[in-house]
């Protein structure tokens, strides 16, 4: 009883954090993730629990999107079904691999997305391109929707980054469409991926269910409170959270 409150009061105001830090500058997974992972929890429960509070919150910022009419649902709905056969691909890919390998693997990985997101450009608005025929647009997007798809899948934080970046500049959509495309490609590359983490009984719900509450309300506040200062004044705080969990799990393998 006392190991599971300890873990809401880790992984709520960390998750809390995350959602506000994804709604200022994006990148709120490199703190969301290694939140749960910092608790003791298995990798595979870590990732599918995340993935719980992560799609309440994604679910809600695209019914915003979508009421507002952000979301251009042709390119949307072209990248939605190739994002769902990746994100279903990339989660049966992960269970295969056992706790102590992908631990081992995060240890590699986390640290390249994060030096990636949180590069200077990563967290800035592109500069807008000519705009493709749609045809090609539409073979970009489900390009990308695919093999994004794979790594929200089977690992998850930057994923909303690497999309914008990728439908910015390969397919040369404007930032305002990139985004809502980007919000309801990652809304579905989260159910598909929770779908079989739910399947397979790797998901907290209590927790995860909580900790989406908590990712709800910082997405909401920090909207709200939006910084100019954009990704330079939420690097620290990601660094912090990566650093703790580095070092927990770098202890824990060598121990």
């Amino acid at each position: 009883m006392t190991e599971q409150l300890l873990q809401f009061l880790i992984v709520c105001p960390l998750v809390f954090l995350a959602g506000f830090v994804d709604a200022i500058a994006g990148g709120g997974g490199l703190i969301s993730l290694p939140a749960y992972l910092i608790t003791g929890l298995p990798v595979h429960n870590a990732i599918a629990t995340n993935k719980t509070s992560s799609a309440m919150g994604t679910a809600i910022a695209t019914l915003r999107y979508a009421r507002s009419g952000y979301i251009p649902w042709r390119e949307a709905s072209a990248g939605i079904v190739f994002a769902l056969v990746g994100s279903t691909l990339g989660a049966k890919l992960a269970l295969m691999l056992n706790d102590g390998i992908f631990r081992i693997v995060m240890l590699v990985v986390l640290p390249l997305t994060a030096m990636y997101v949180l590069r200077g450009k990563a967290l800035q608005e592109t500069e807008e391109r000519e705009a493709y025929p749609m045809r090609k647009t539409l073979v970009i997007v489900m390009a990308a929707a695919l093999l994004i798809g794979v790594y929200d899948g089977f690992y998850g934080p930057g994923t909303g980054t690497f999309l914008i970046l990728i439908l910015t500049g390969a397919a040369h959509m404007d930032l305002r469409k990139a985004n809502g495309v980007t919000k309801a490609i990652n809304l579905a590359t989260n159910v598909a991926a929770l779908a079989v983490y739910l399947l397979n009984g790797k998901v907290l719900l209590p927790l995860g269910l909580t900790a989406g509450v908590f990712s709800i309300a910082g997405n909401y506040i920090g909207a709200r409170f939006f910084s100019s200062k954009g990704a330079k004044s939420v690097k620290p705080v990601i660094l912090i959270v990566l650093t703790i969990f580095f070092v927990r799990e770098l202890l824990q393998i060598l121990g």
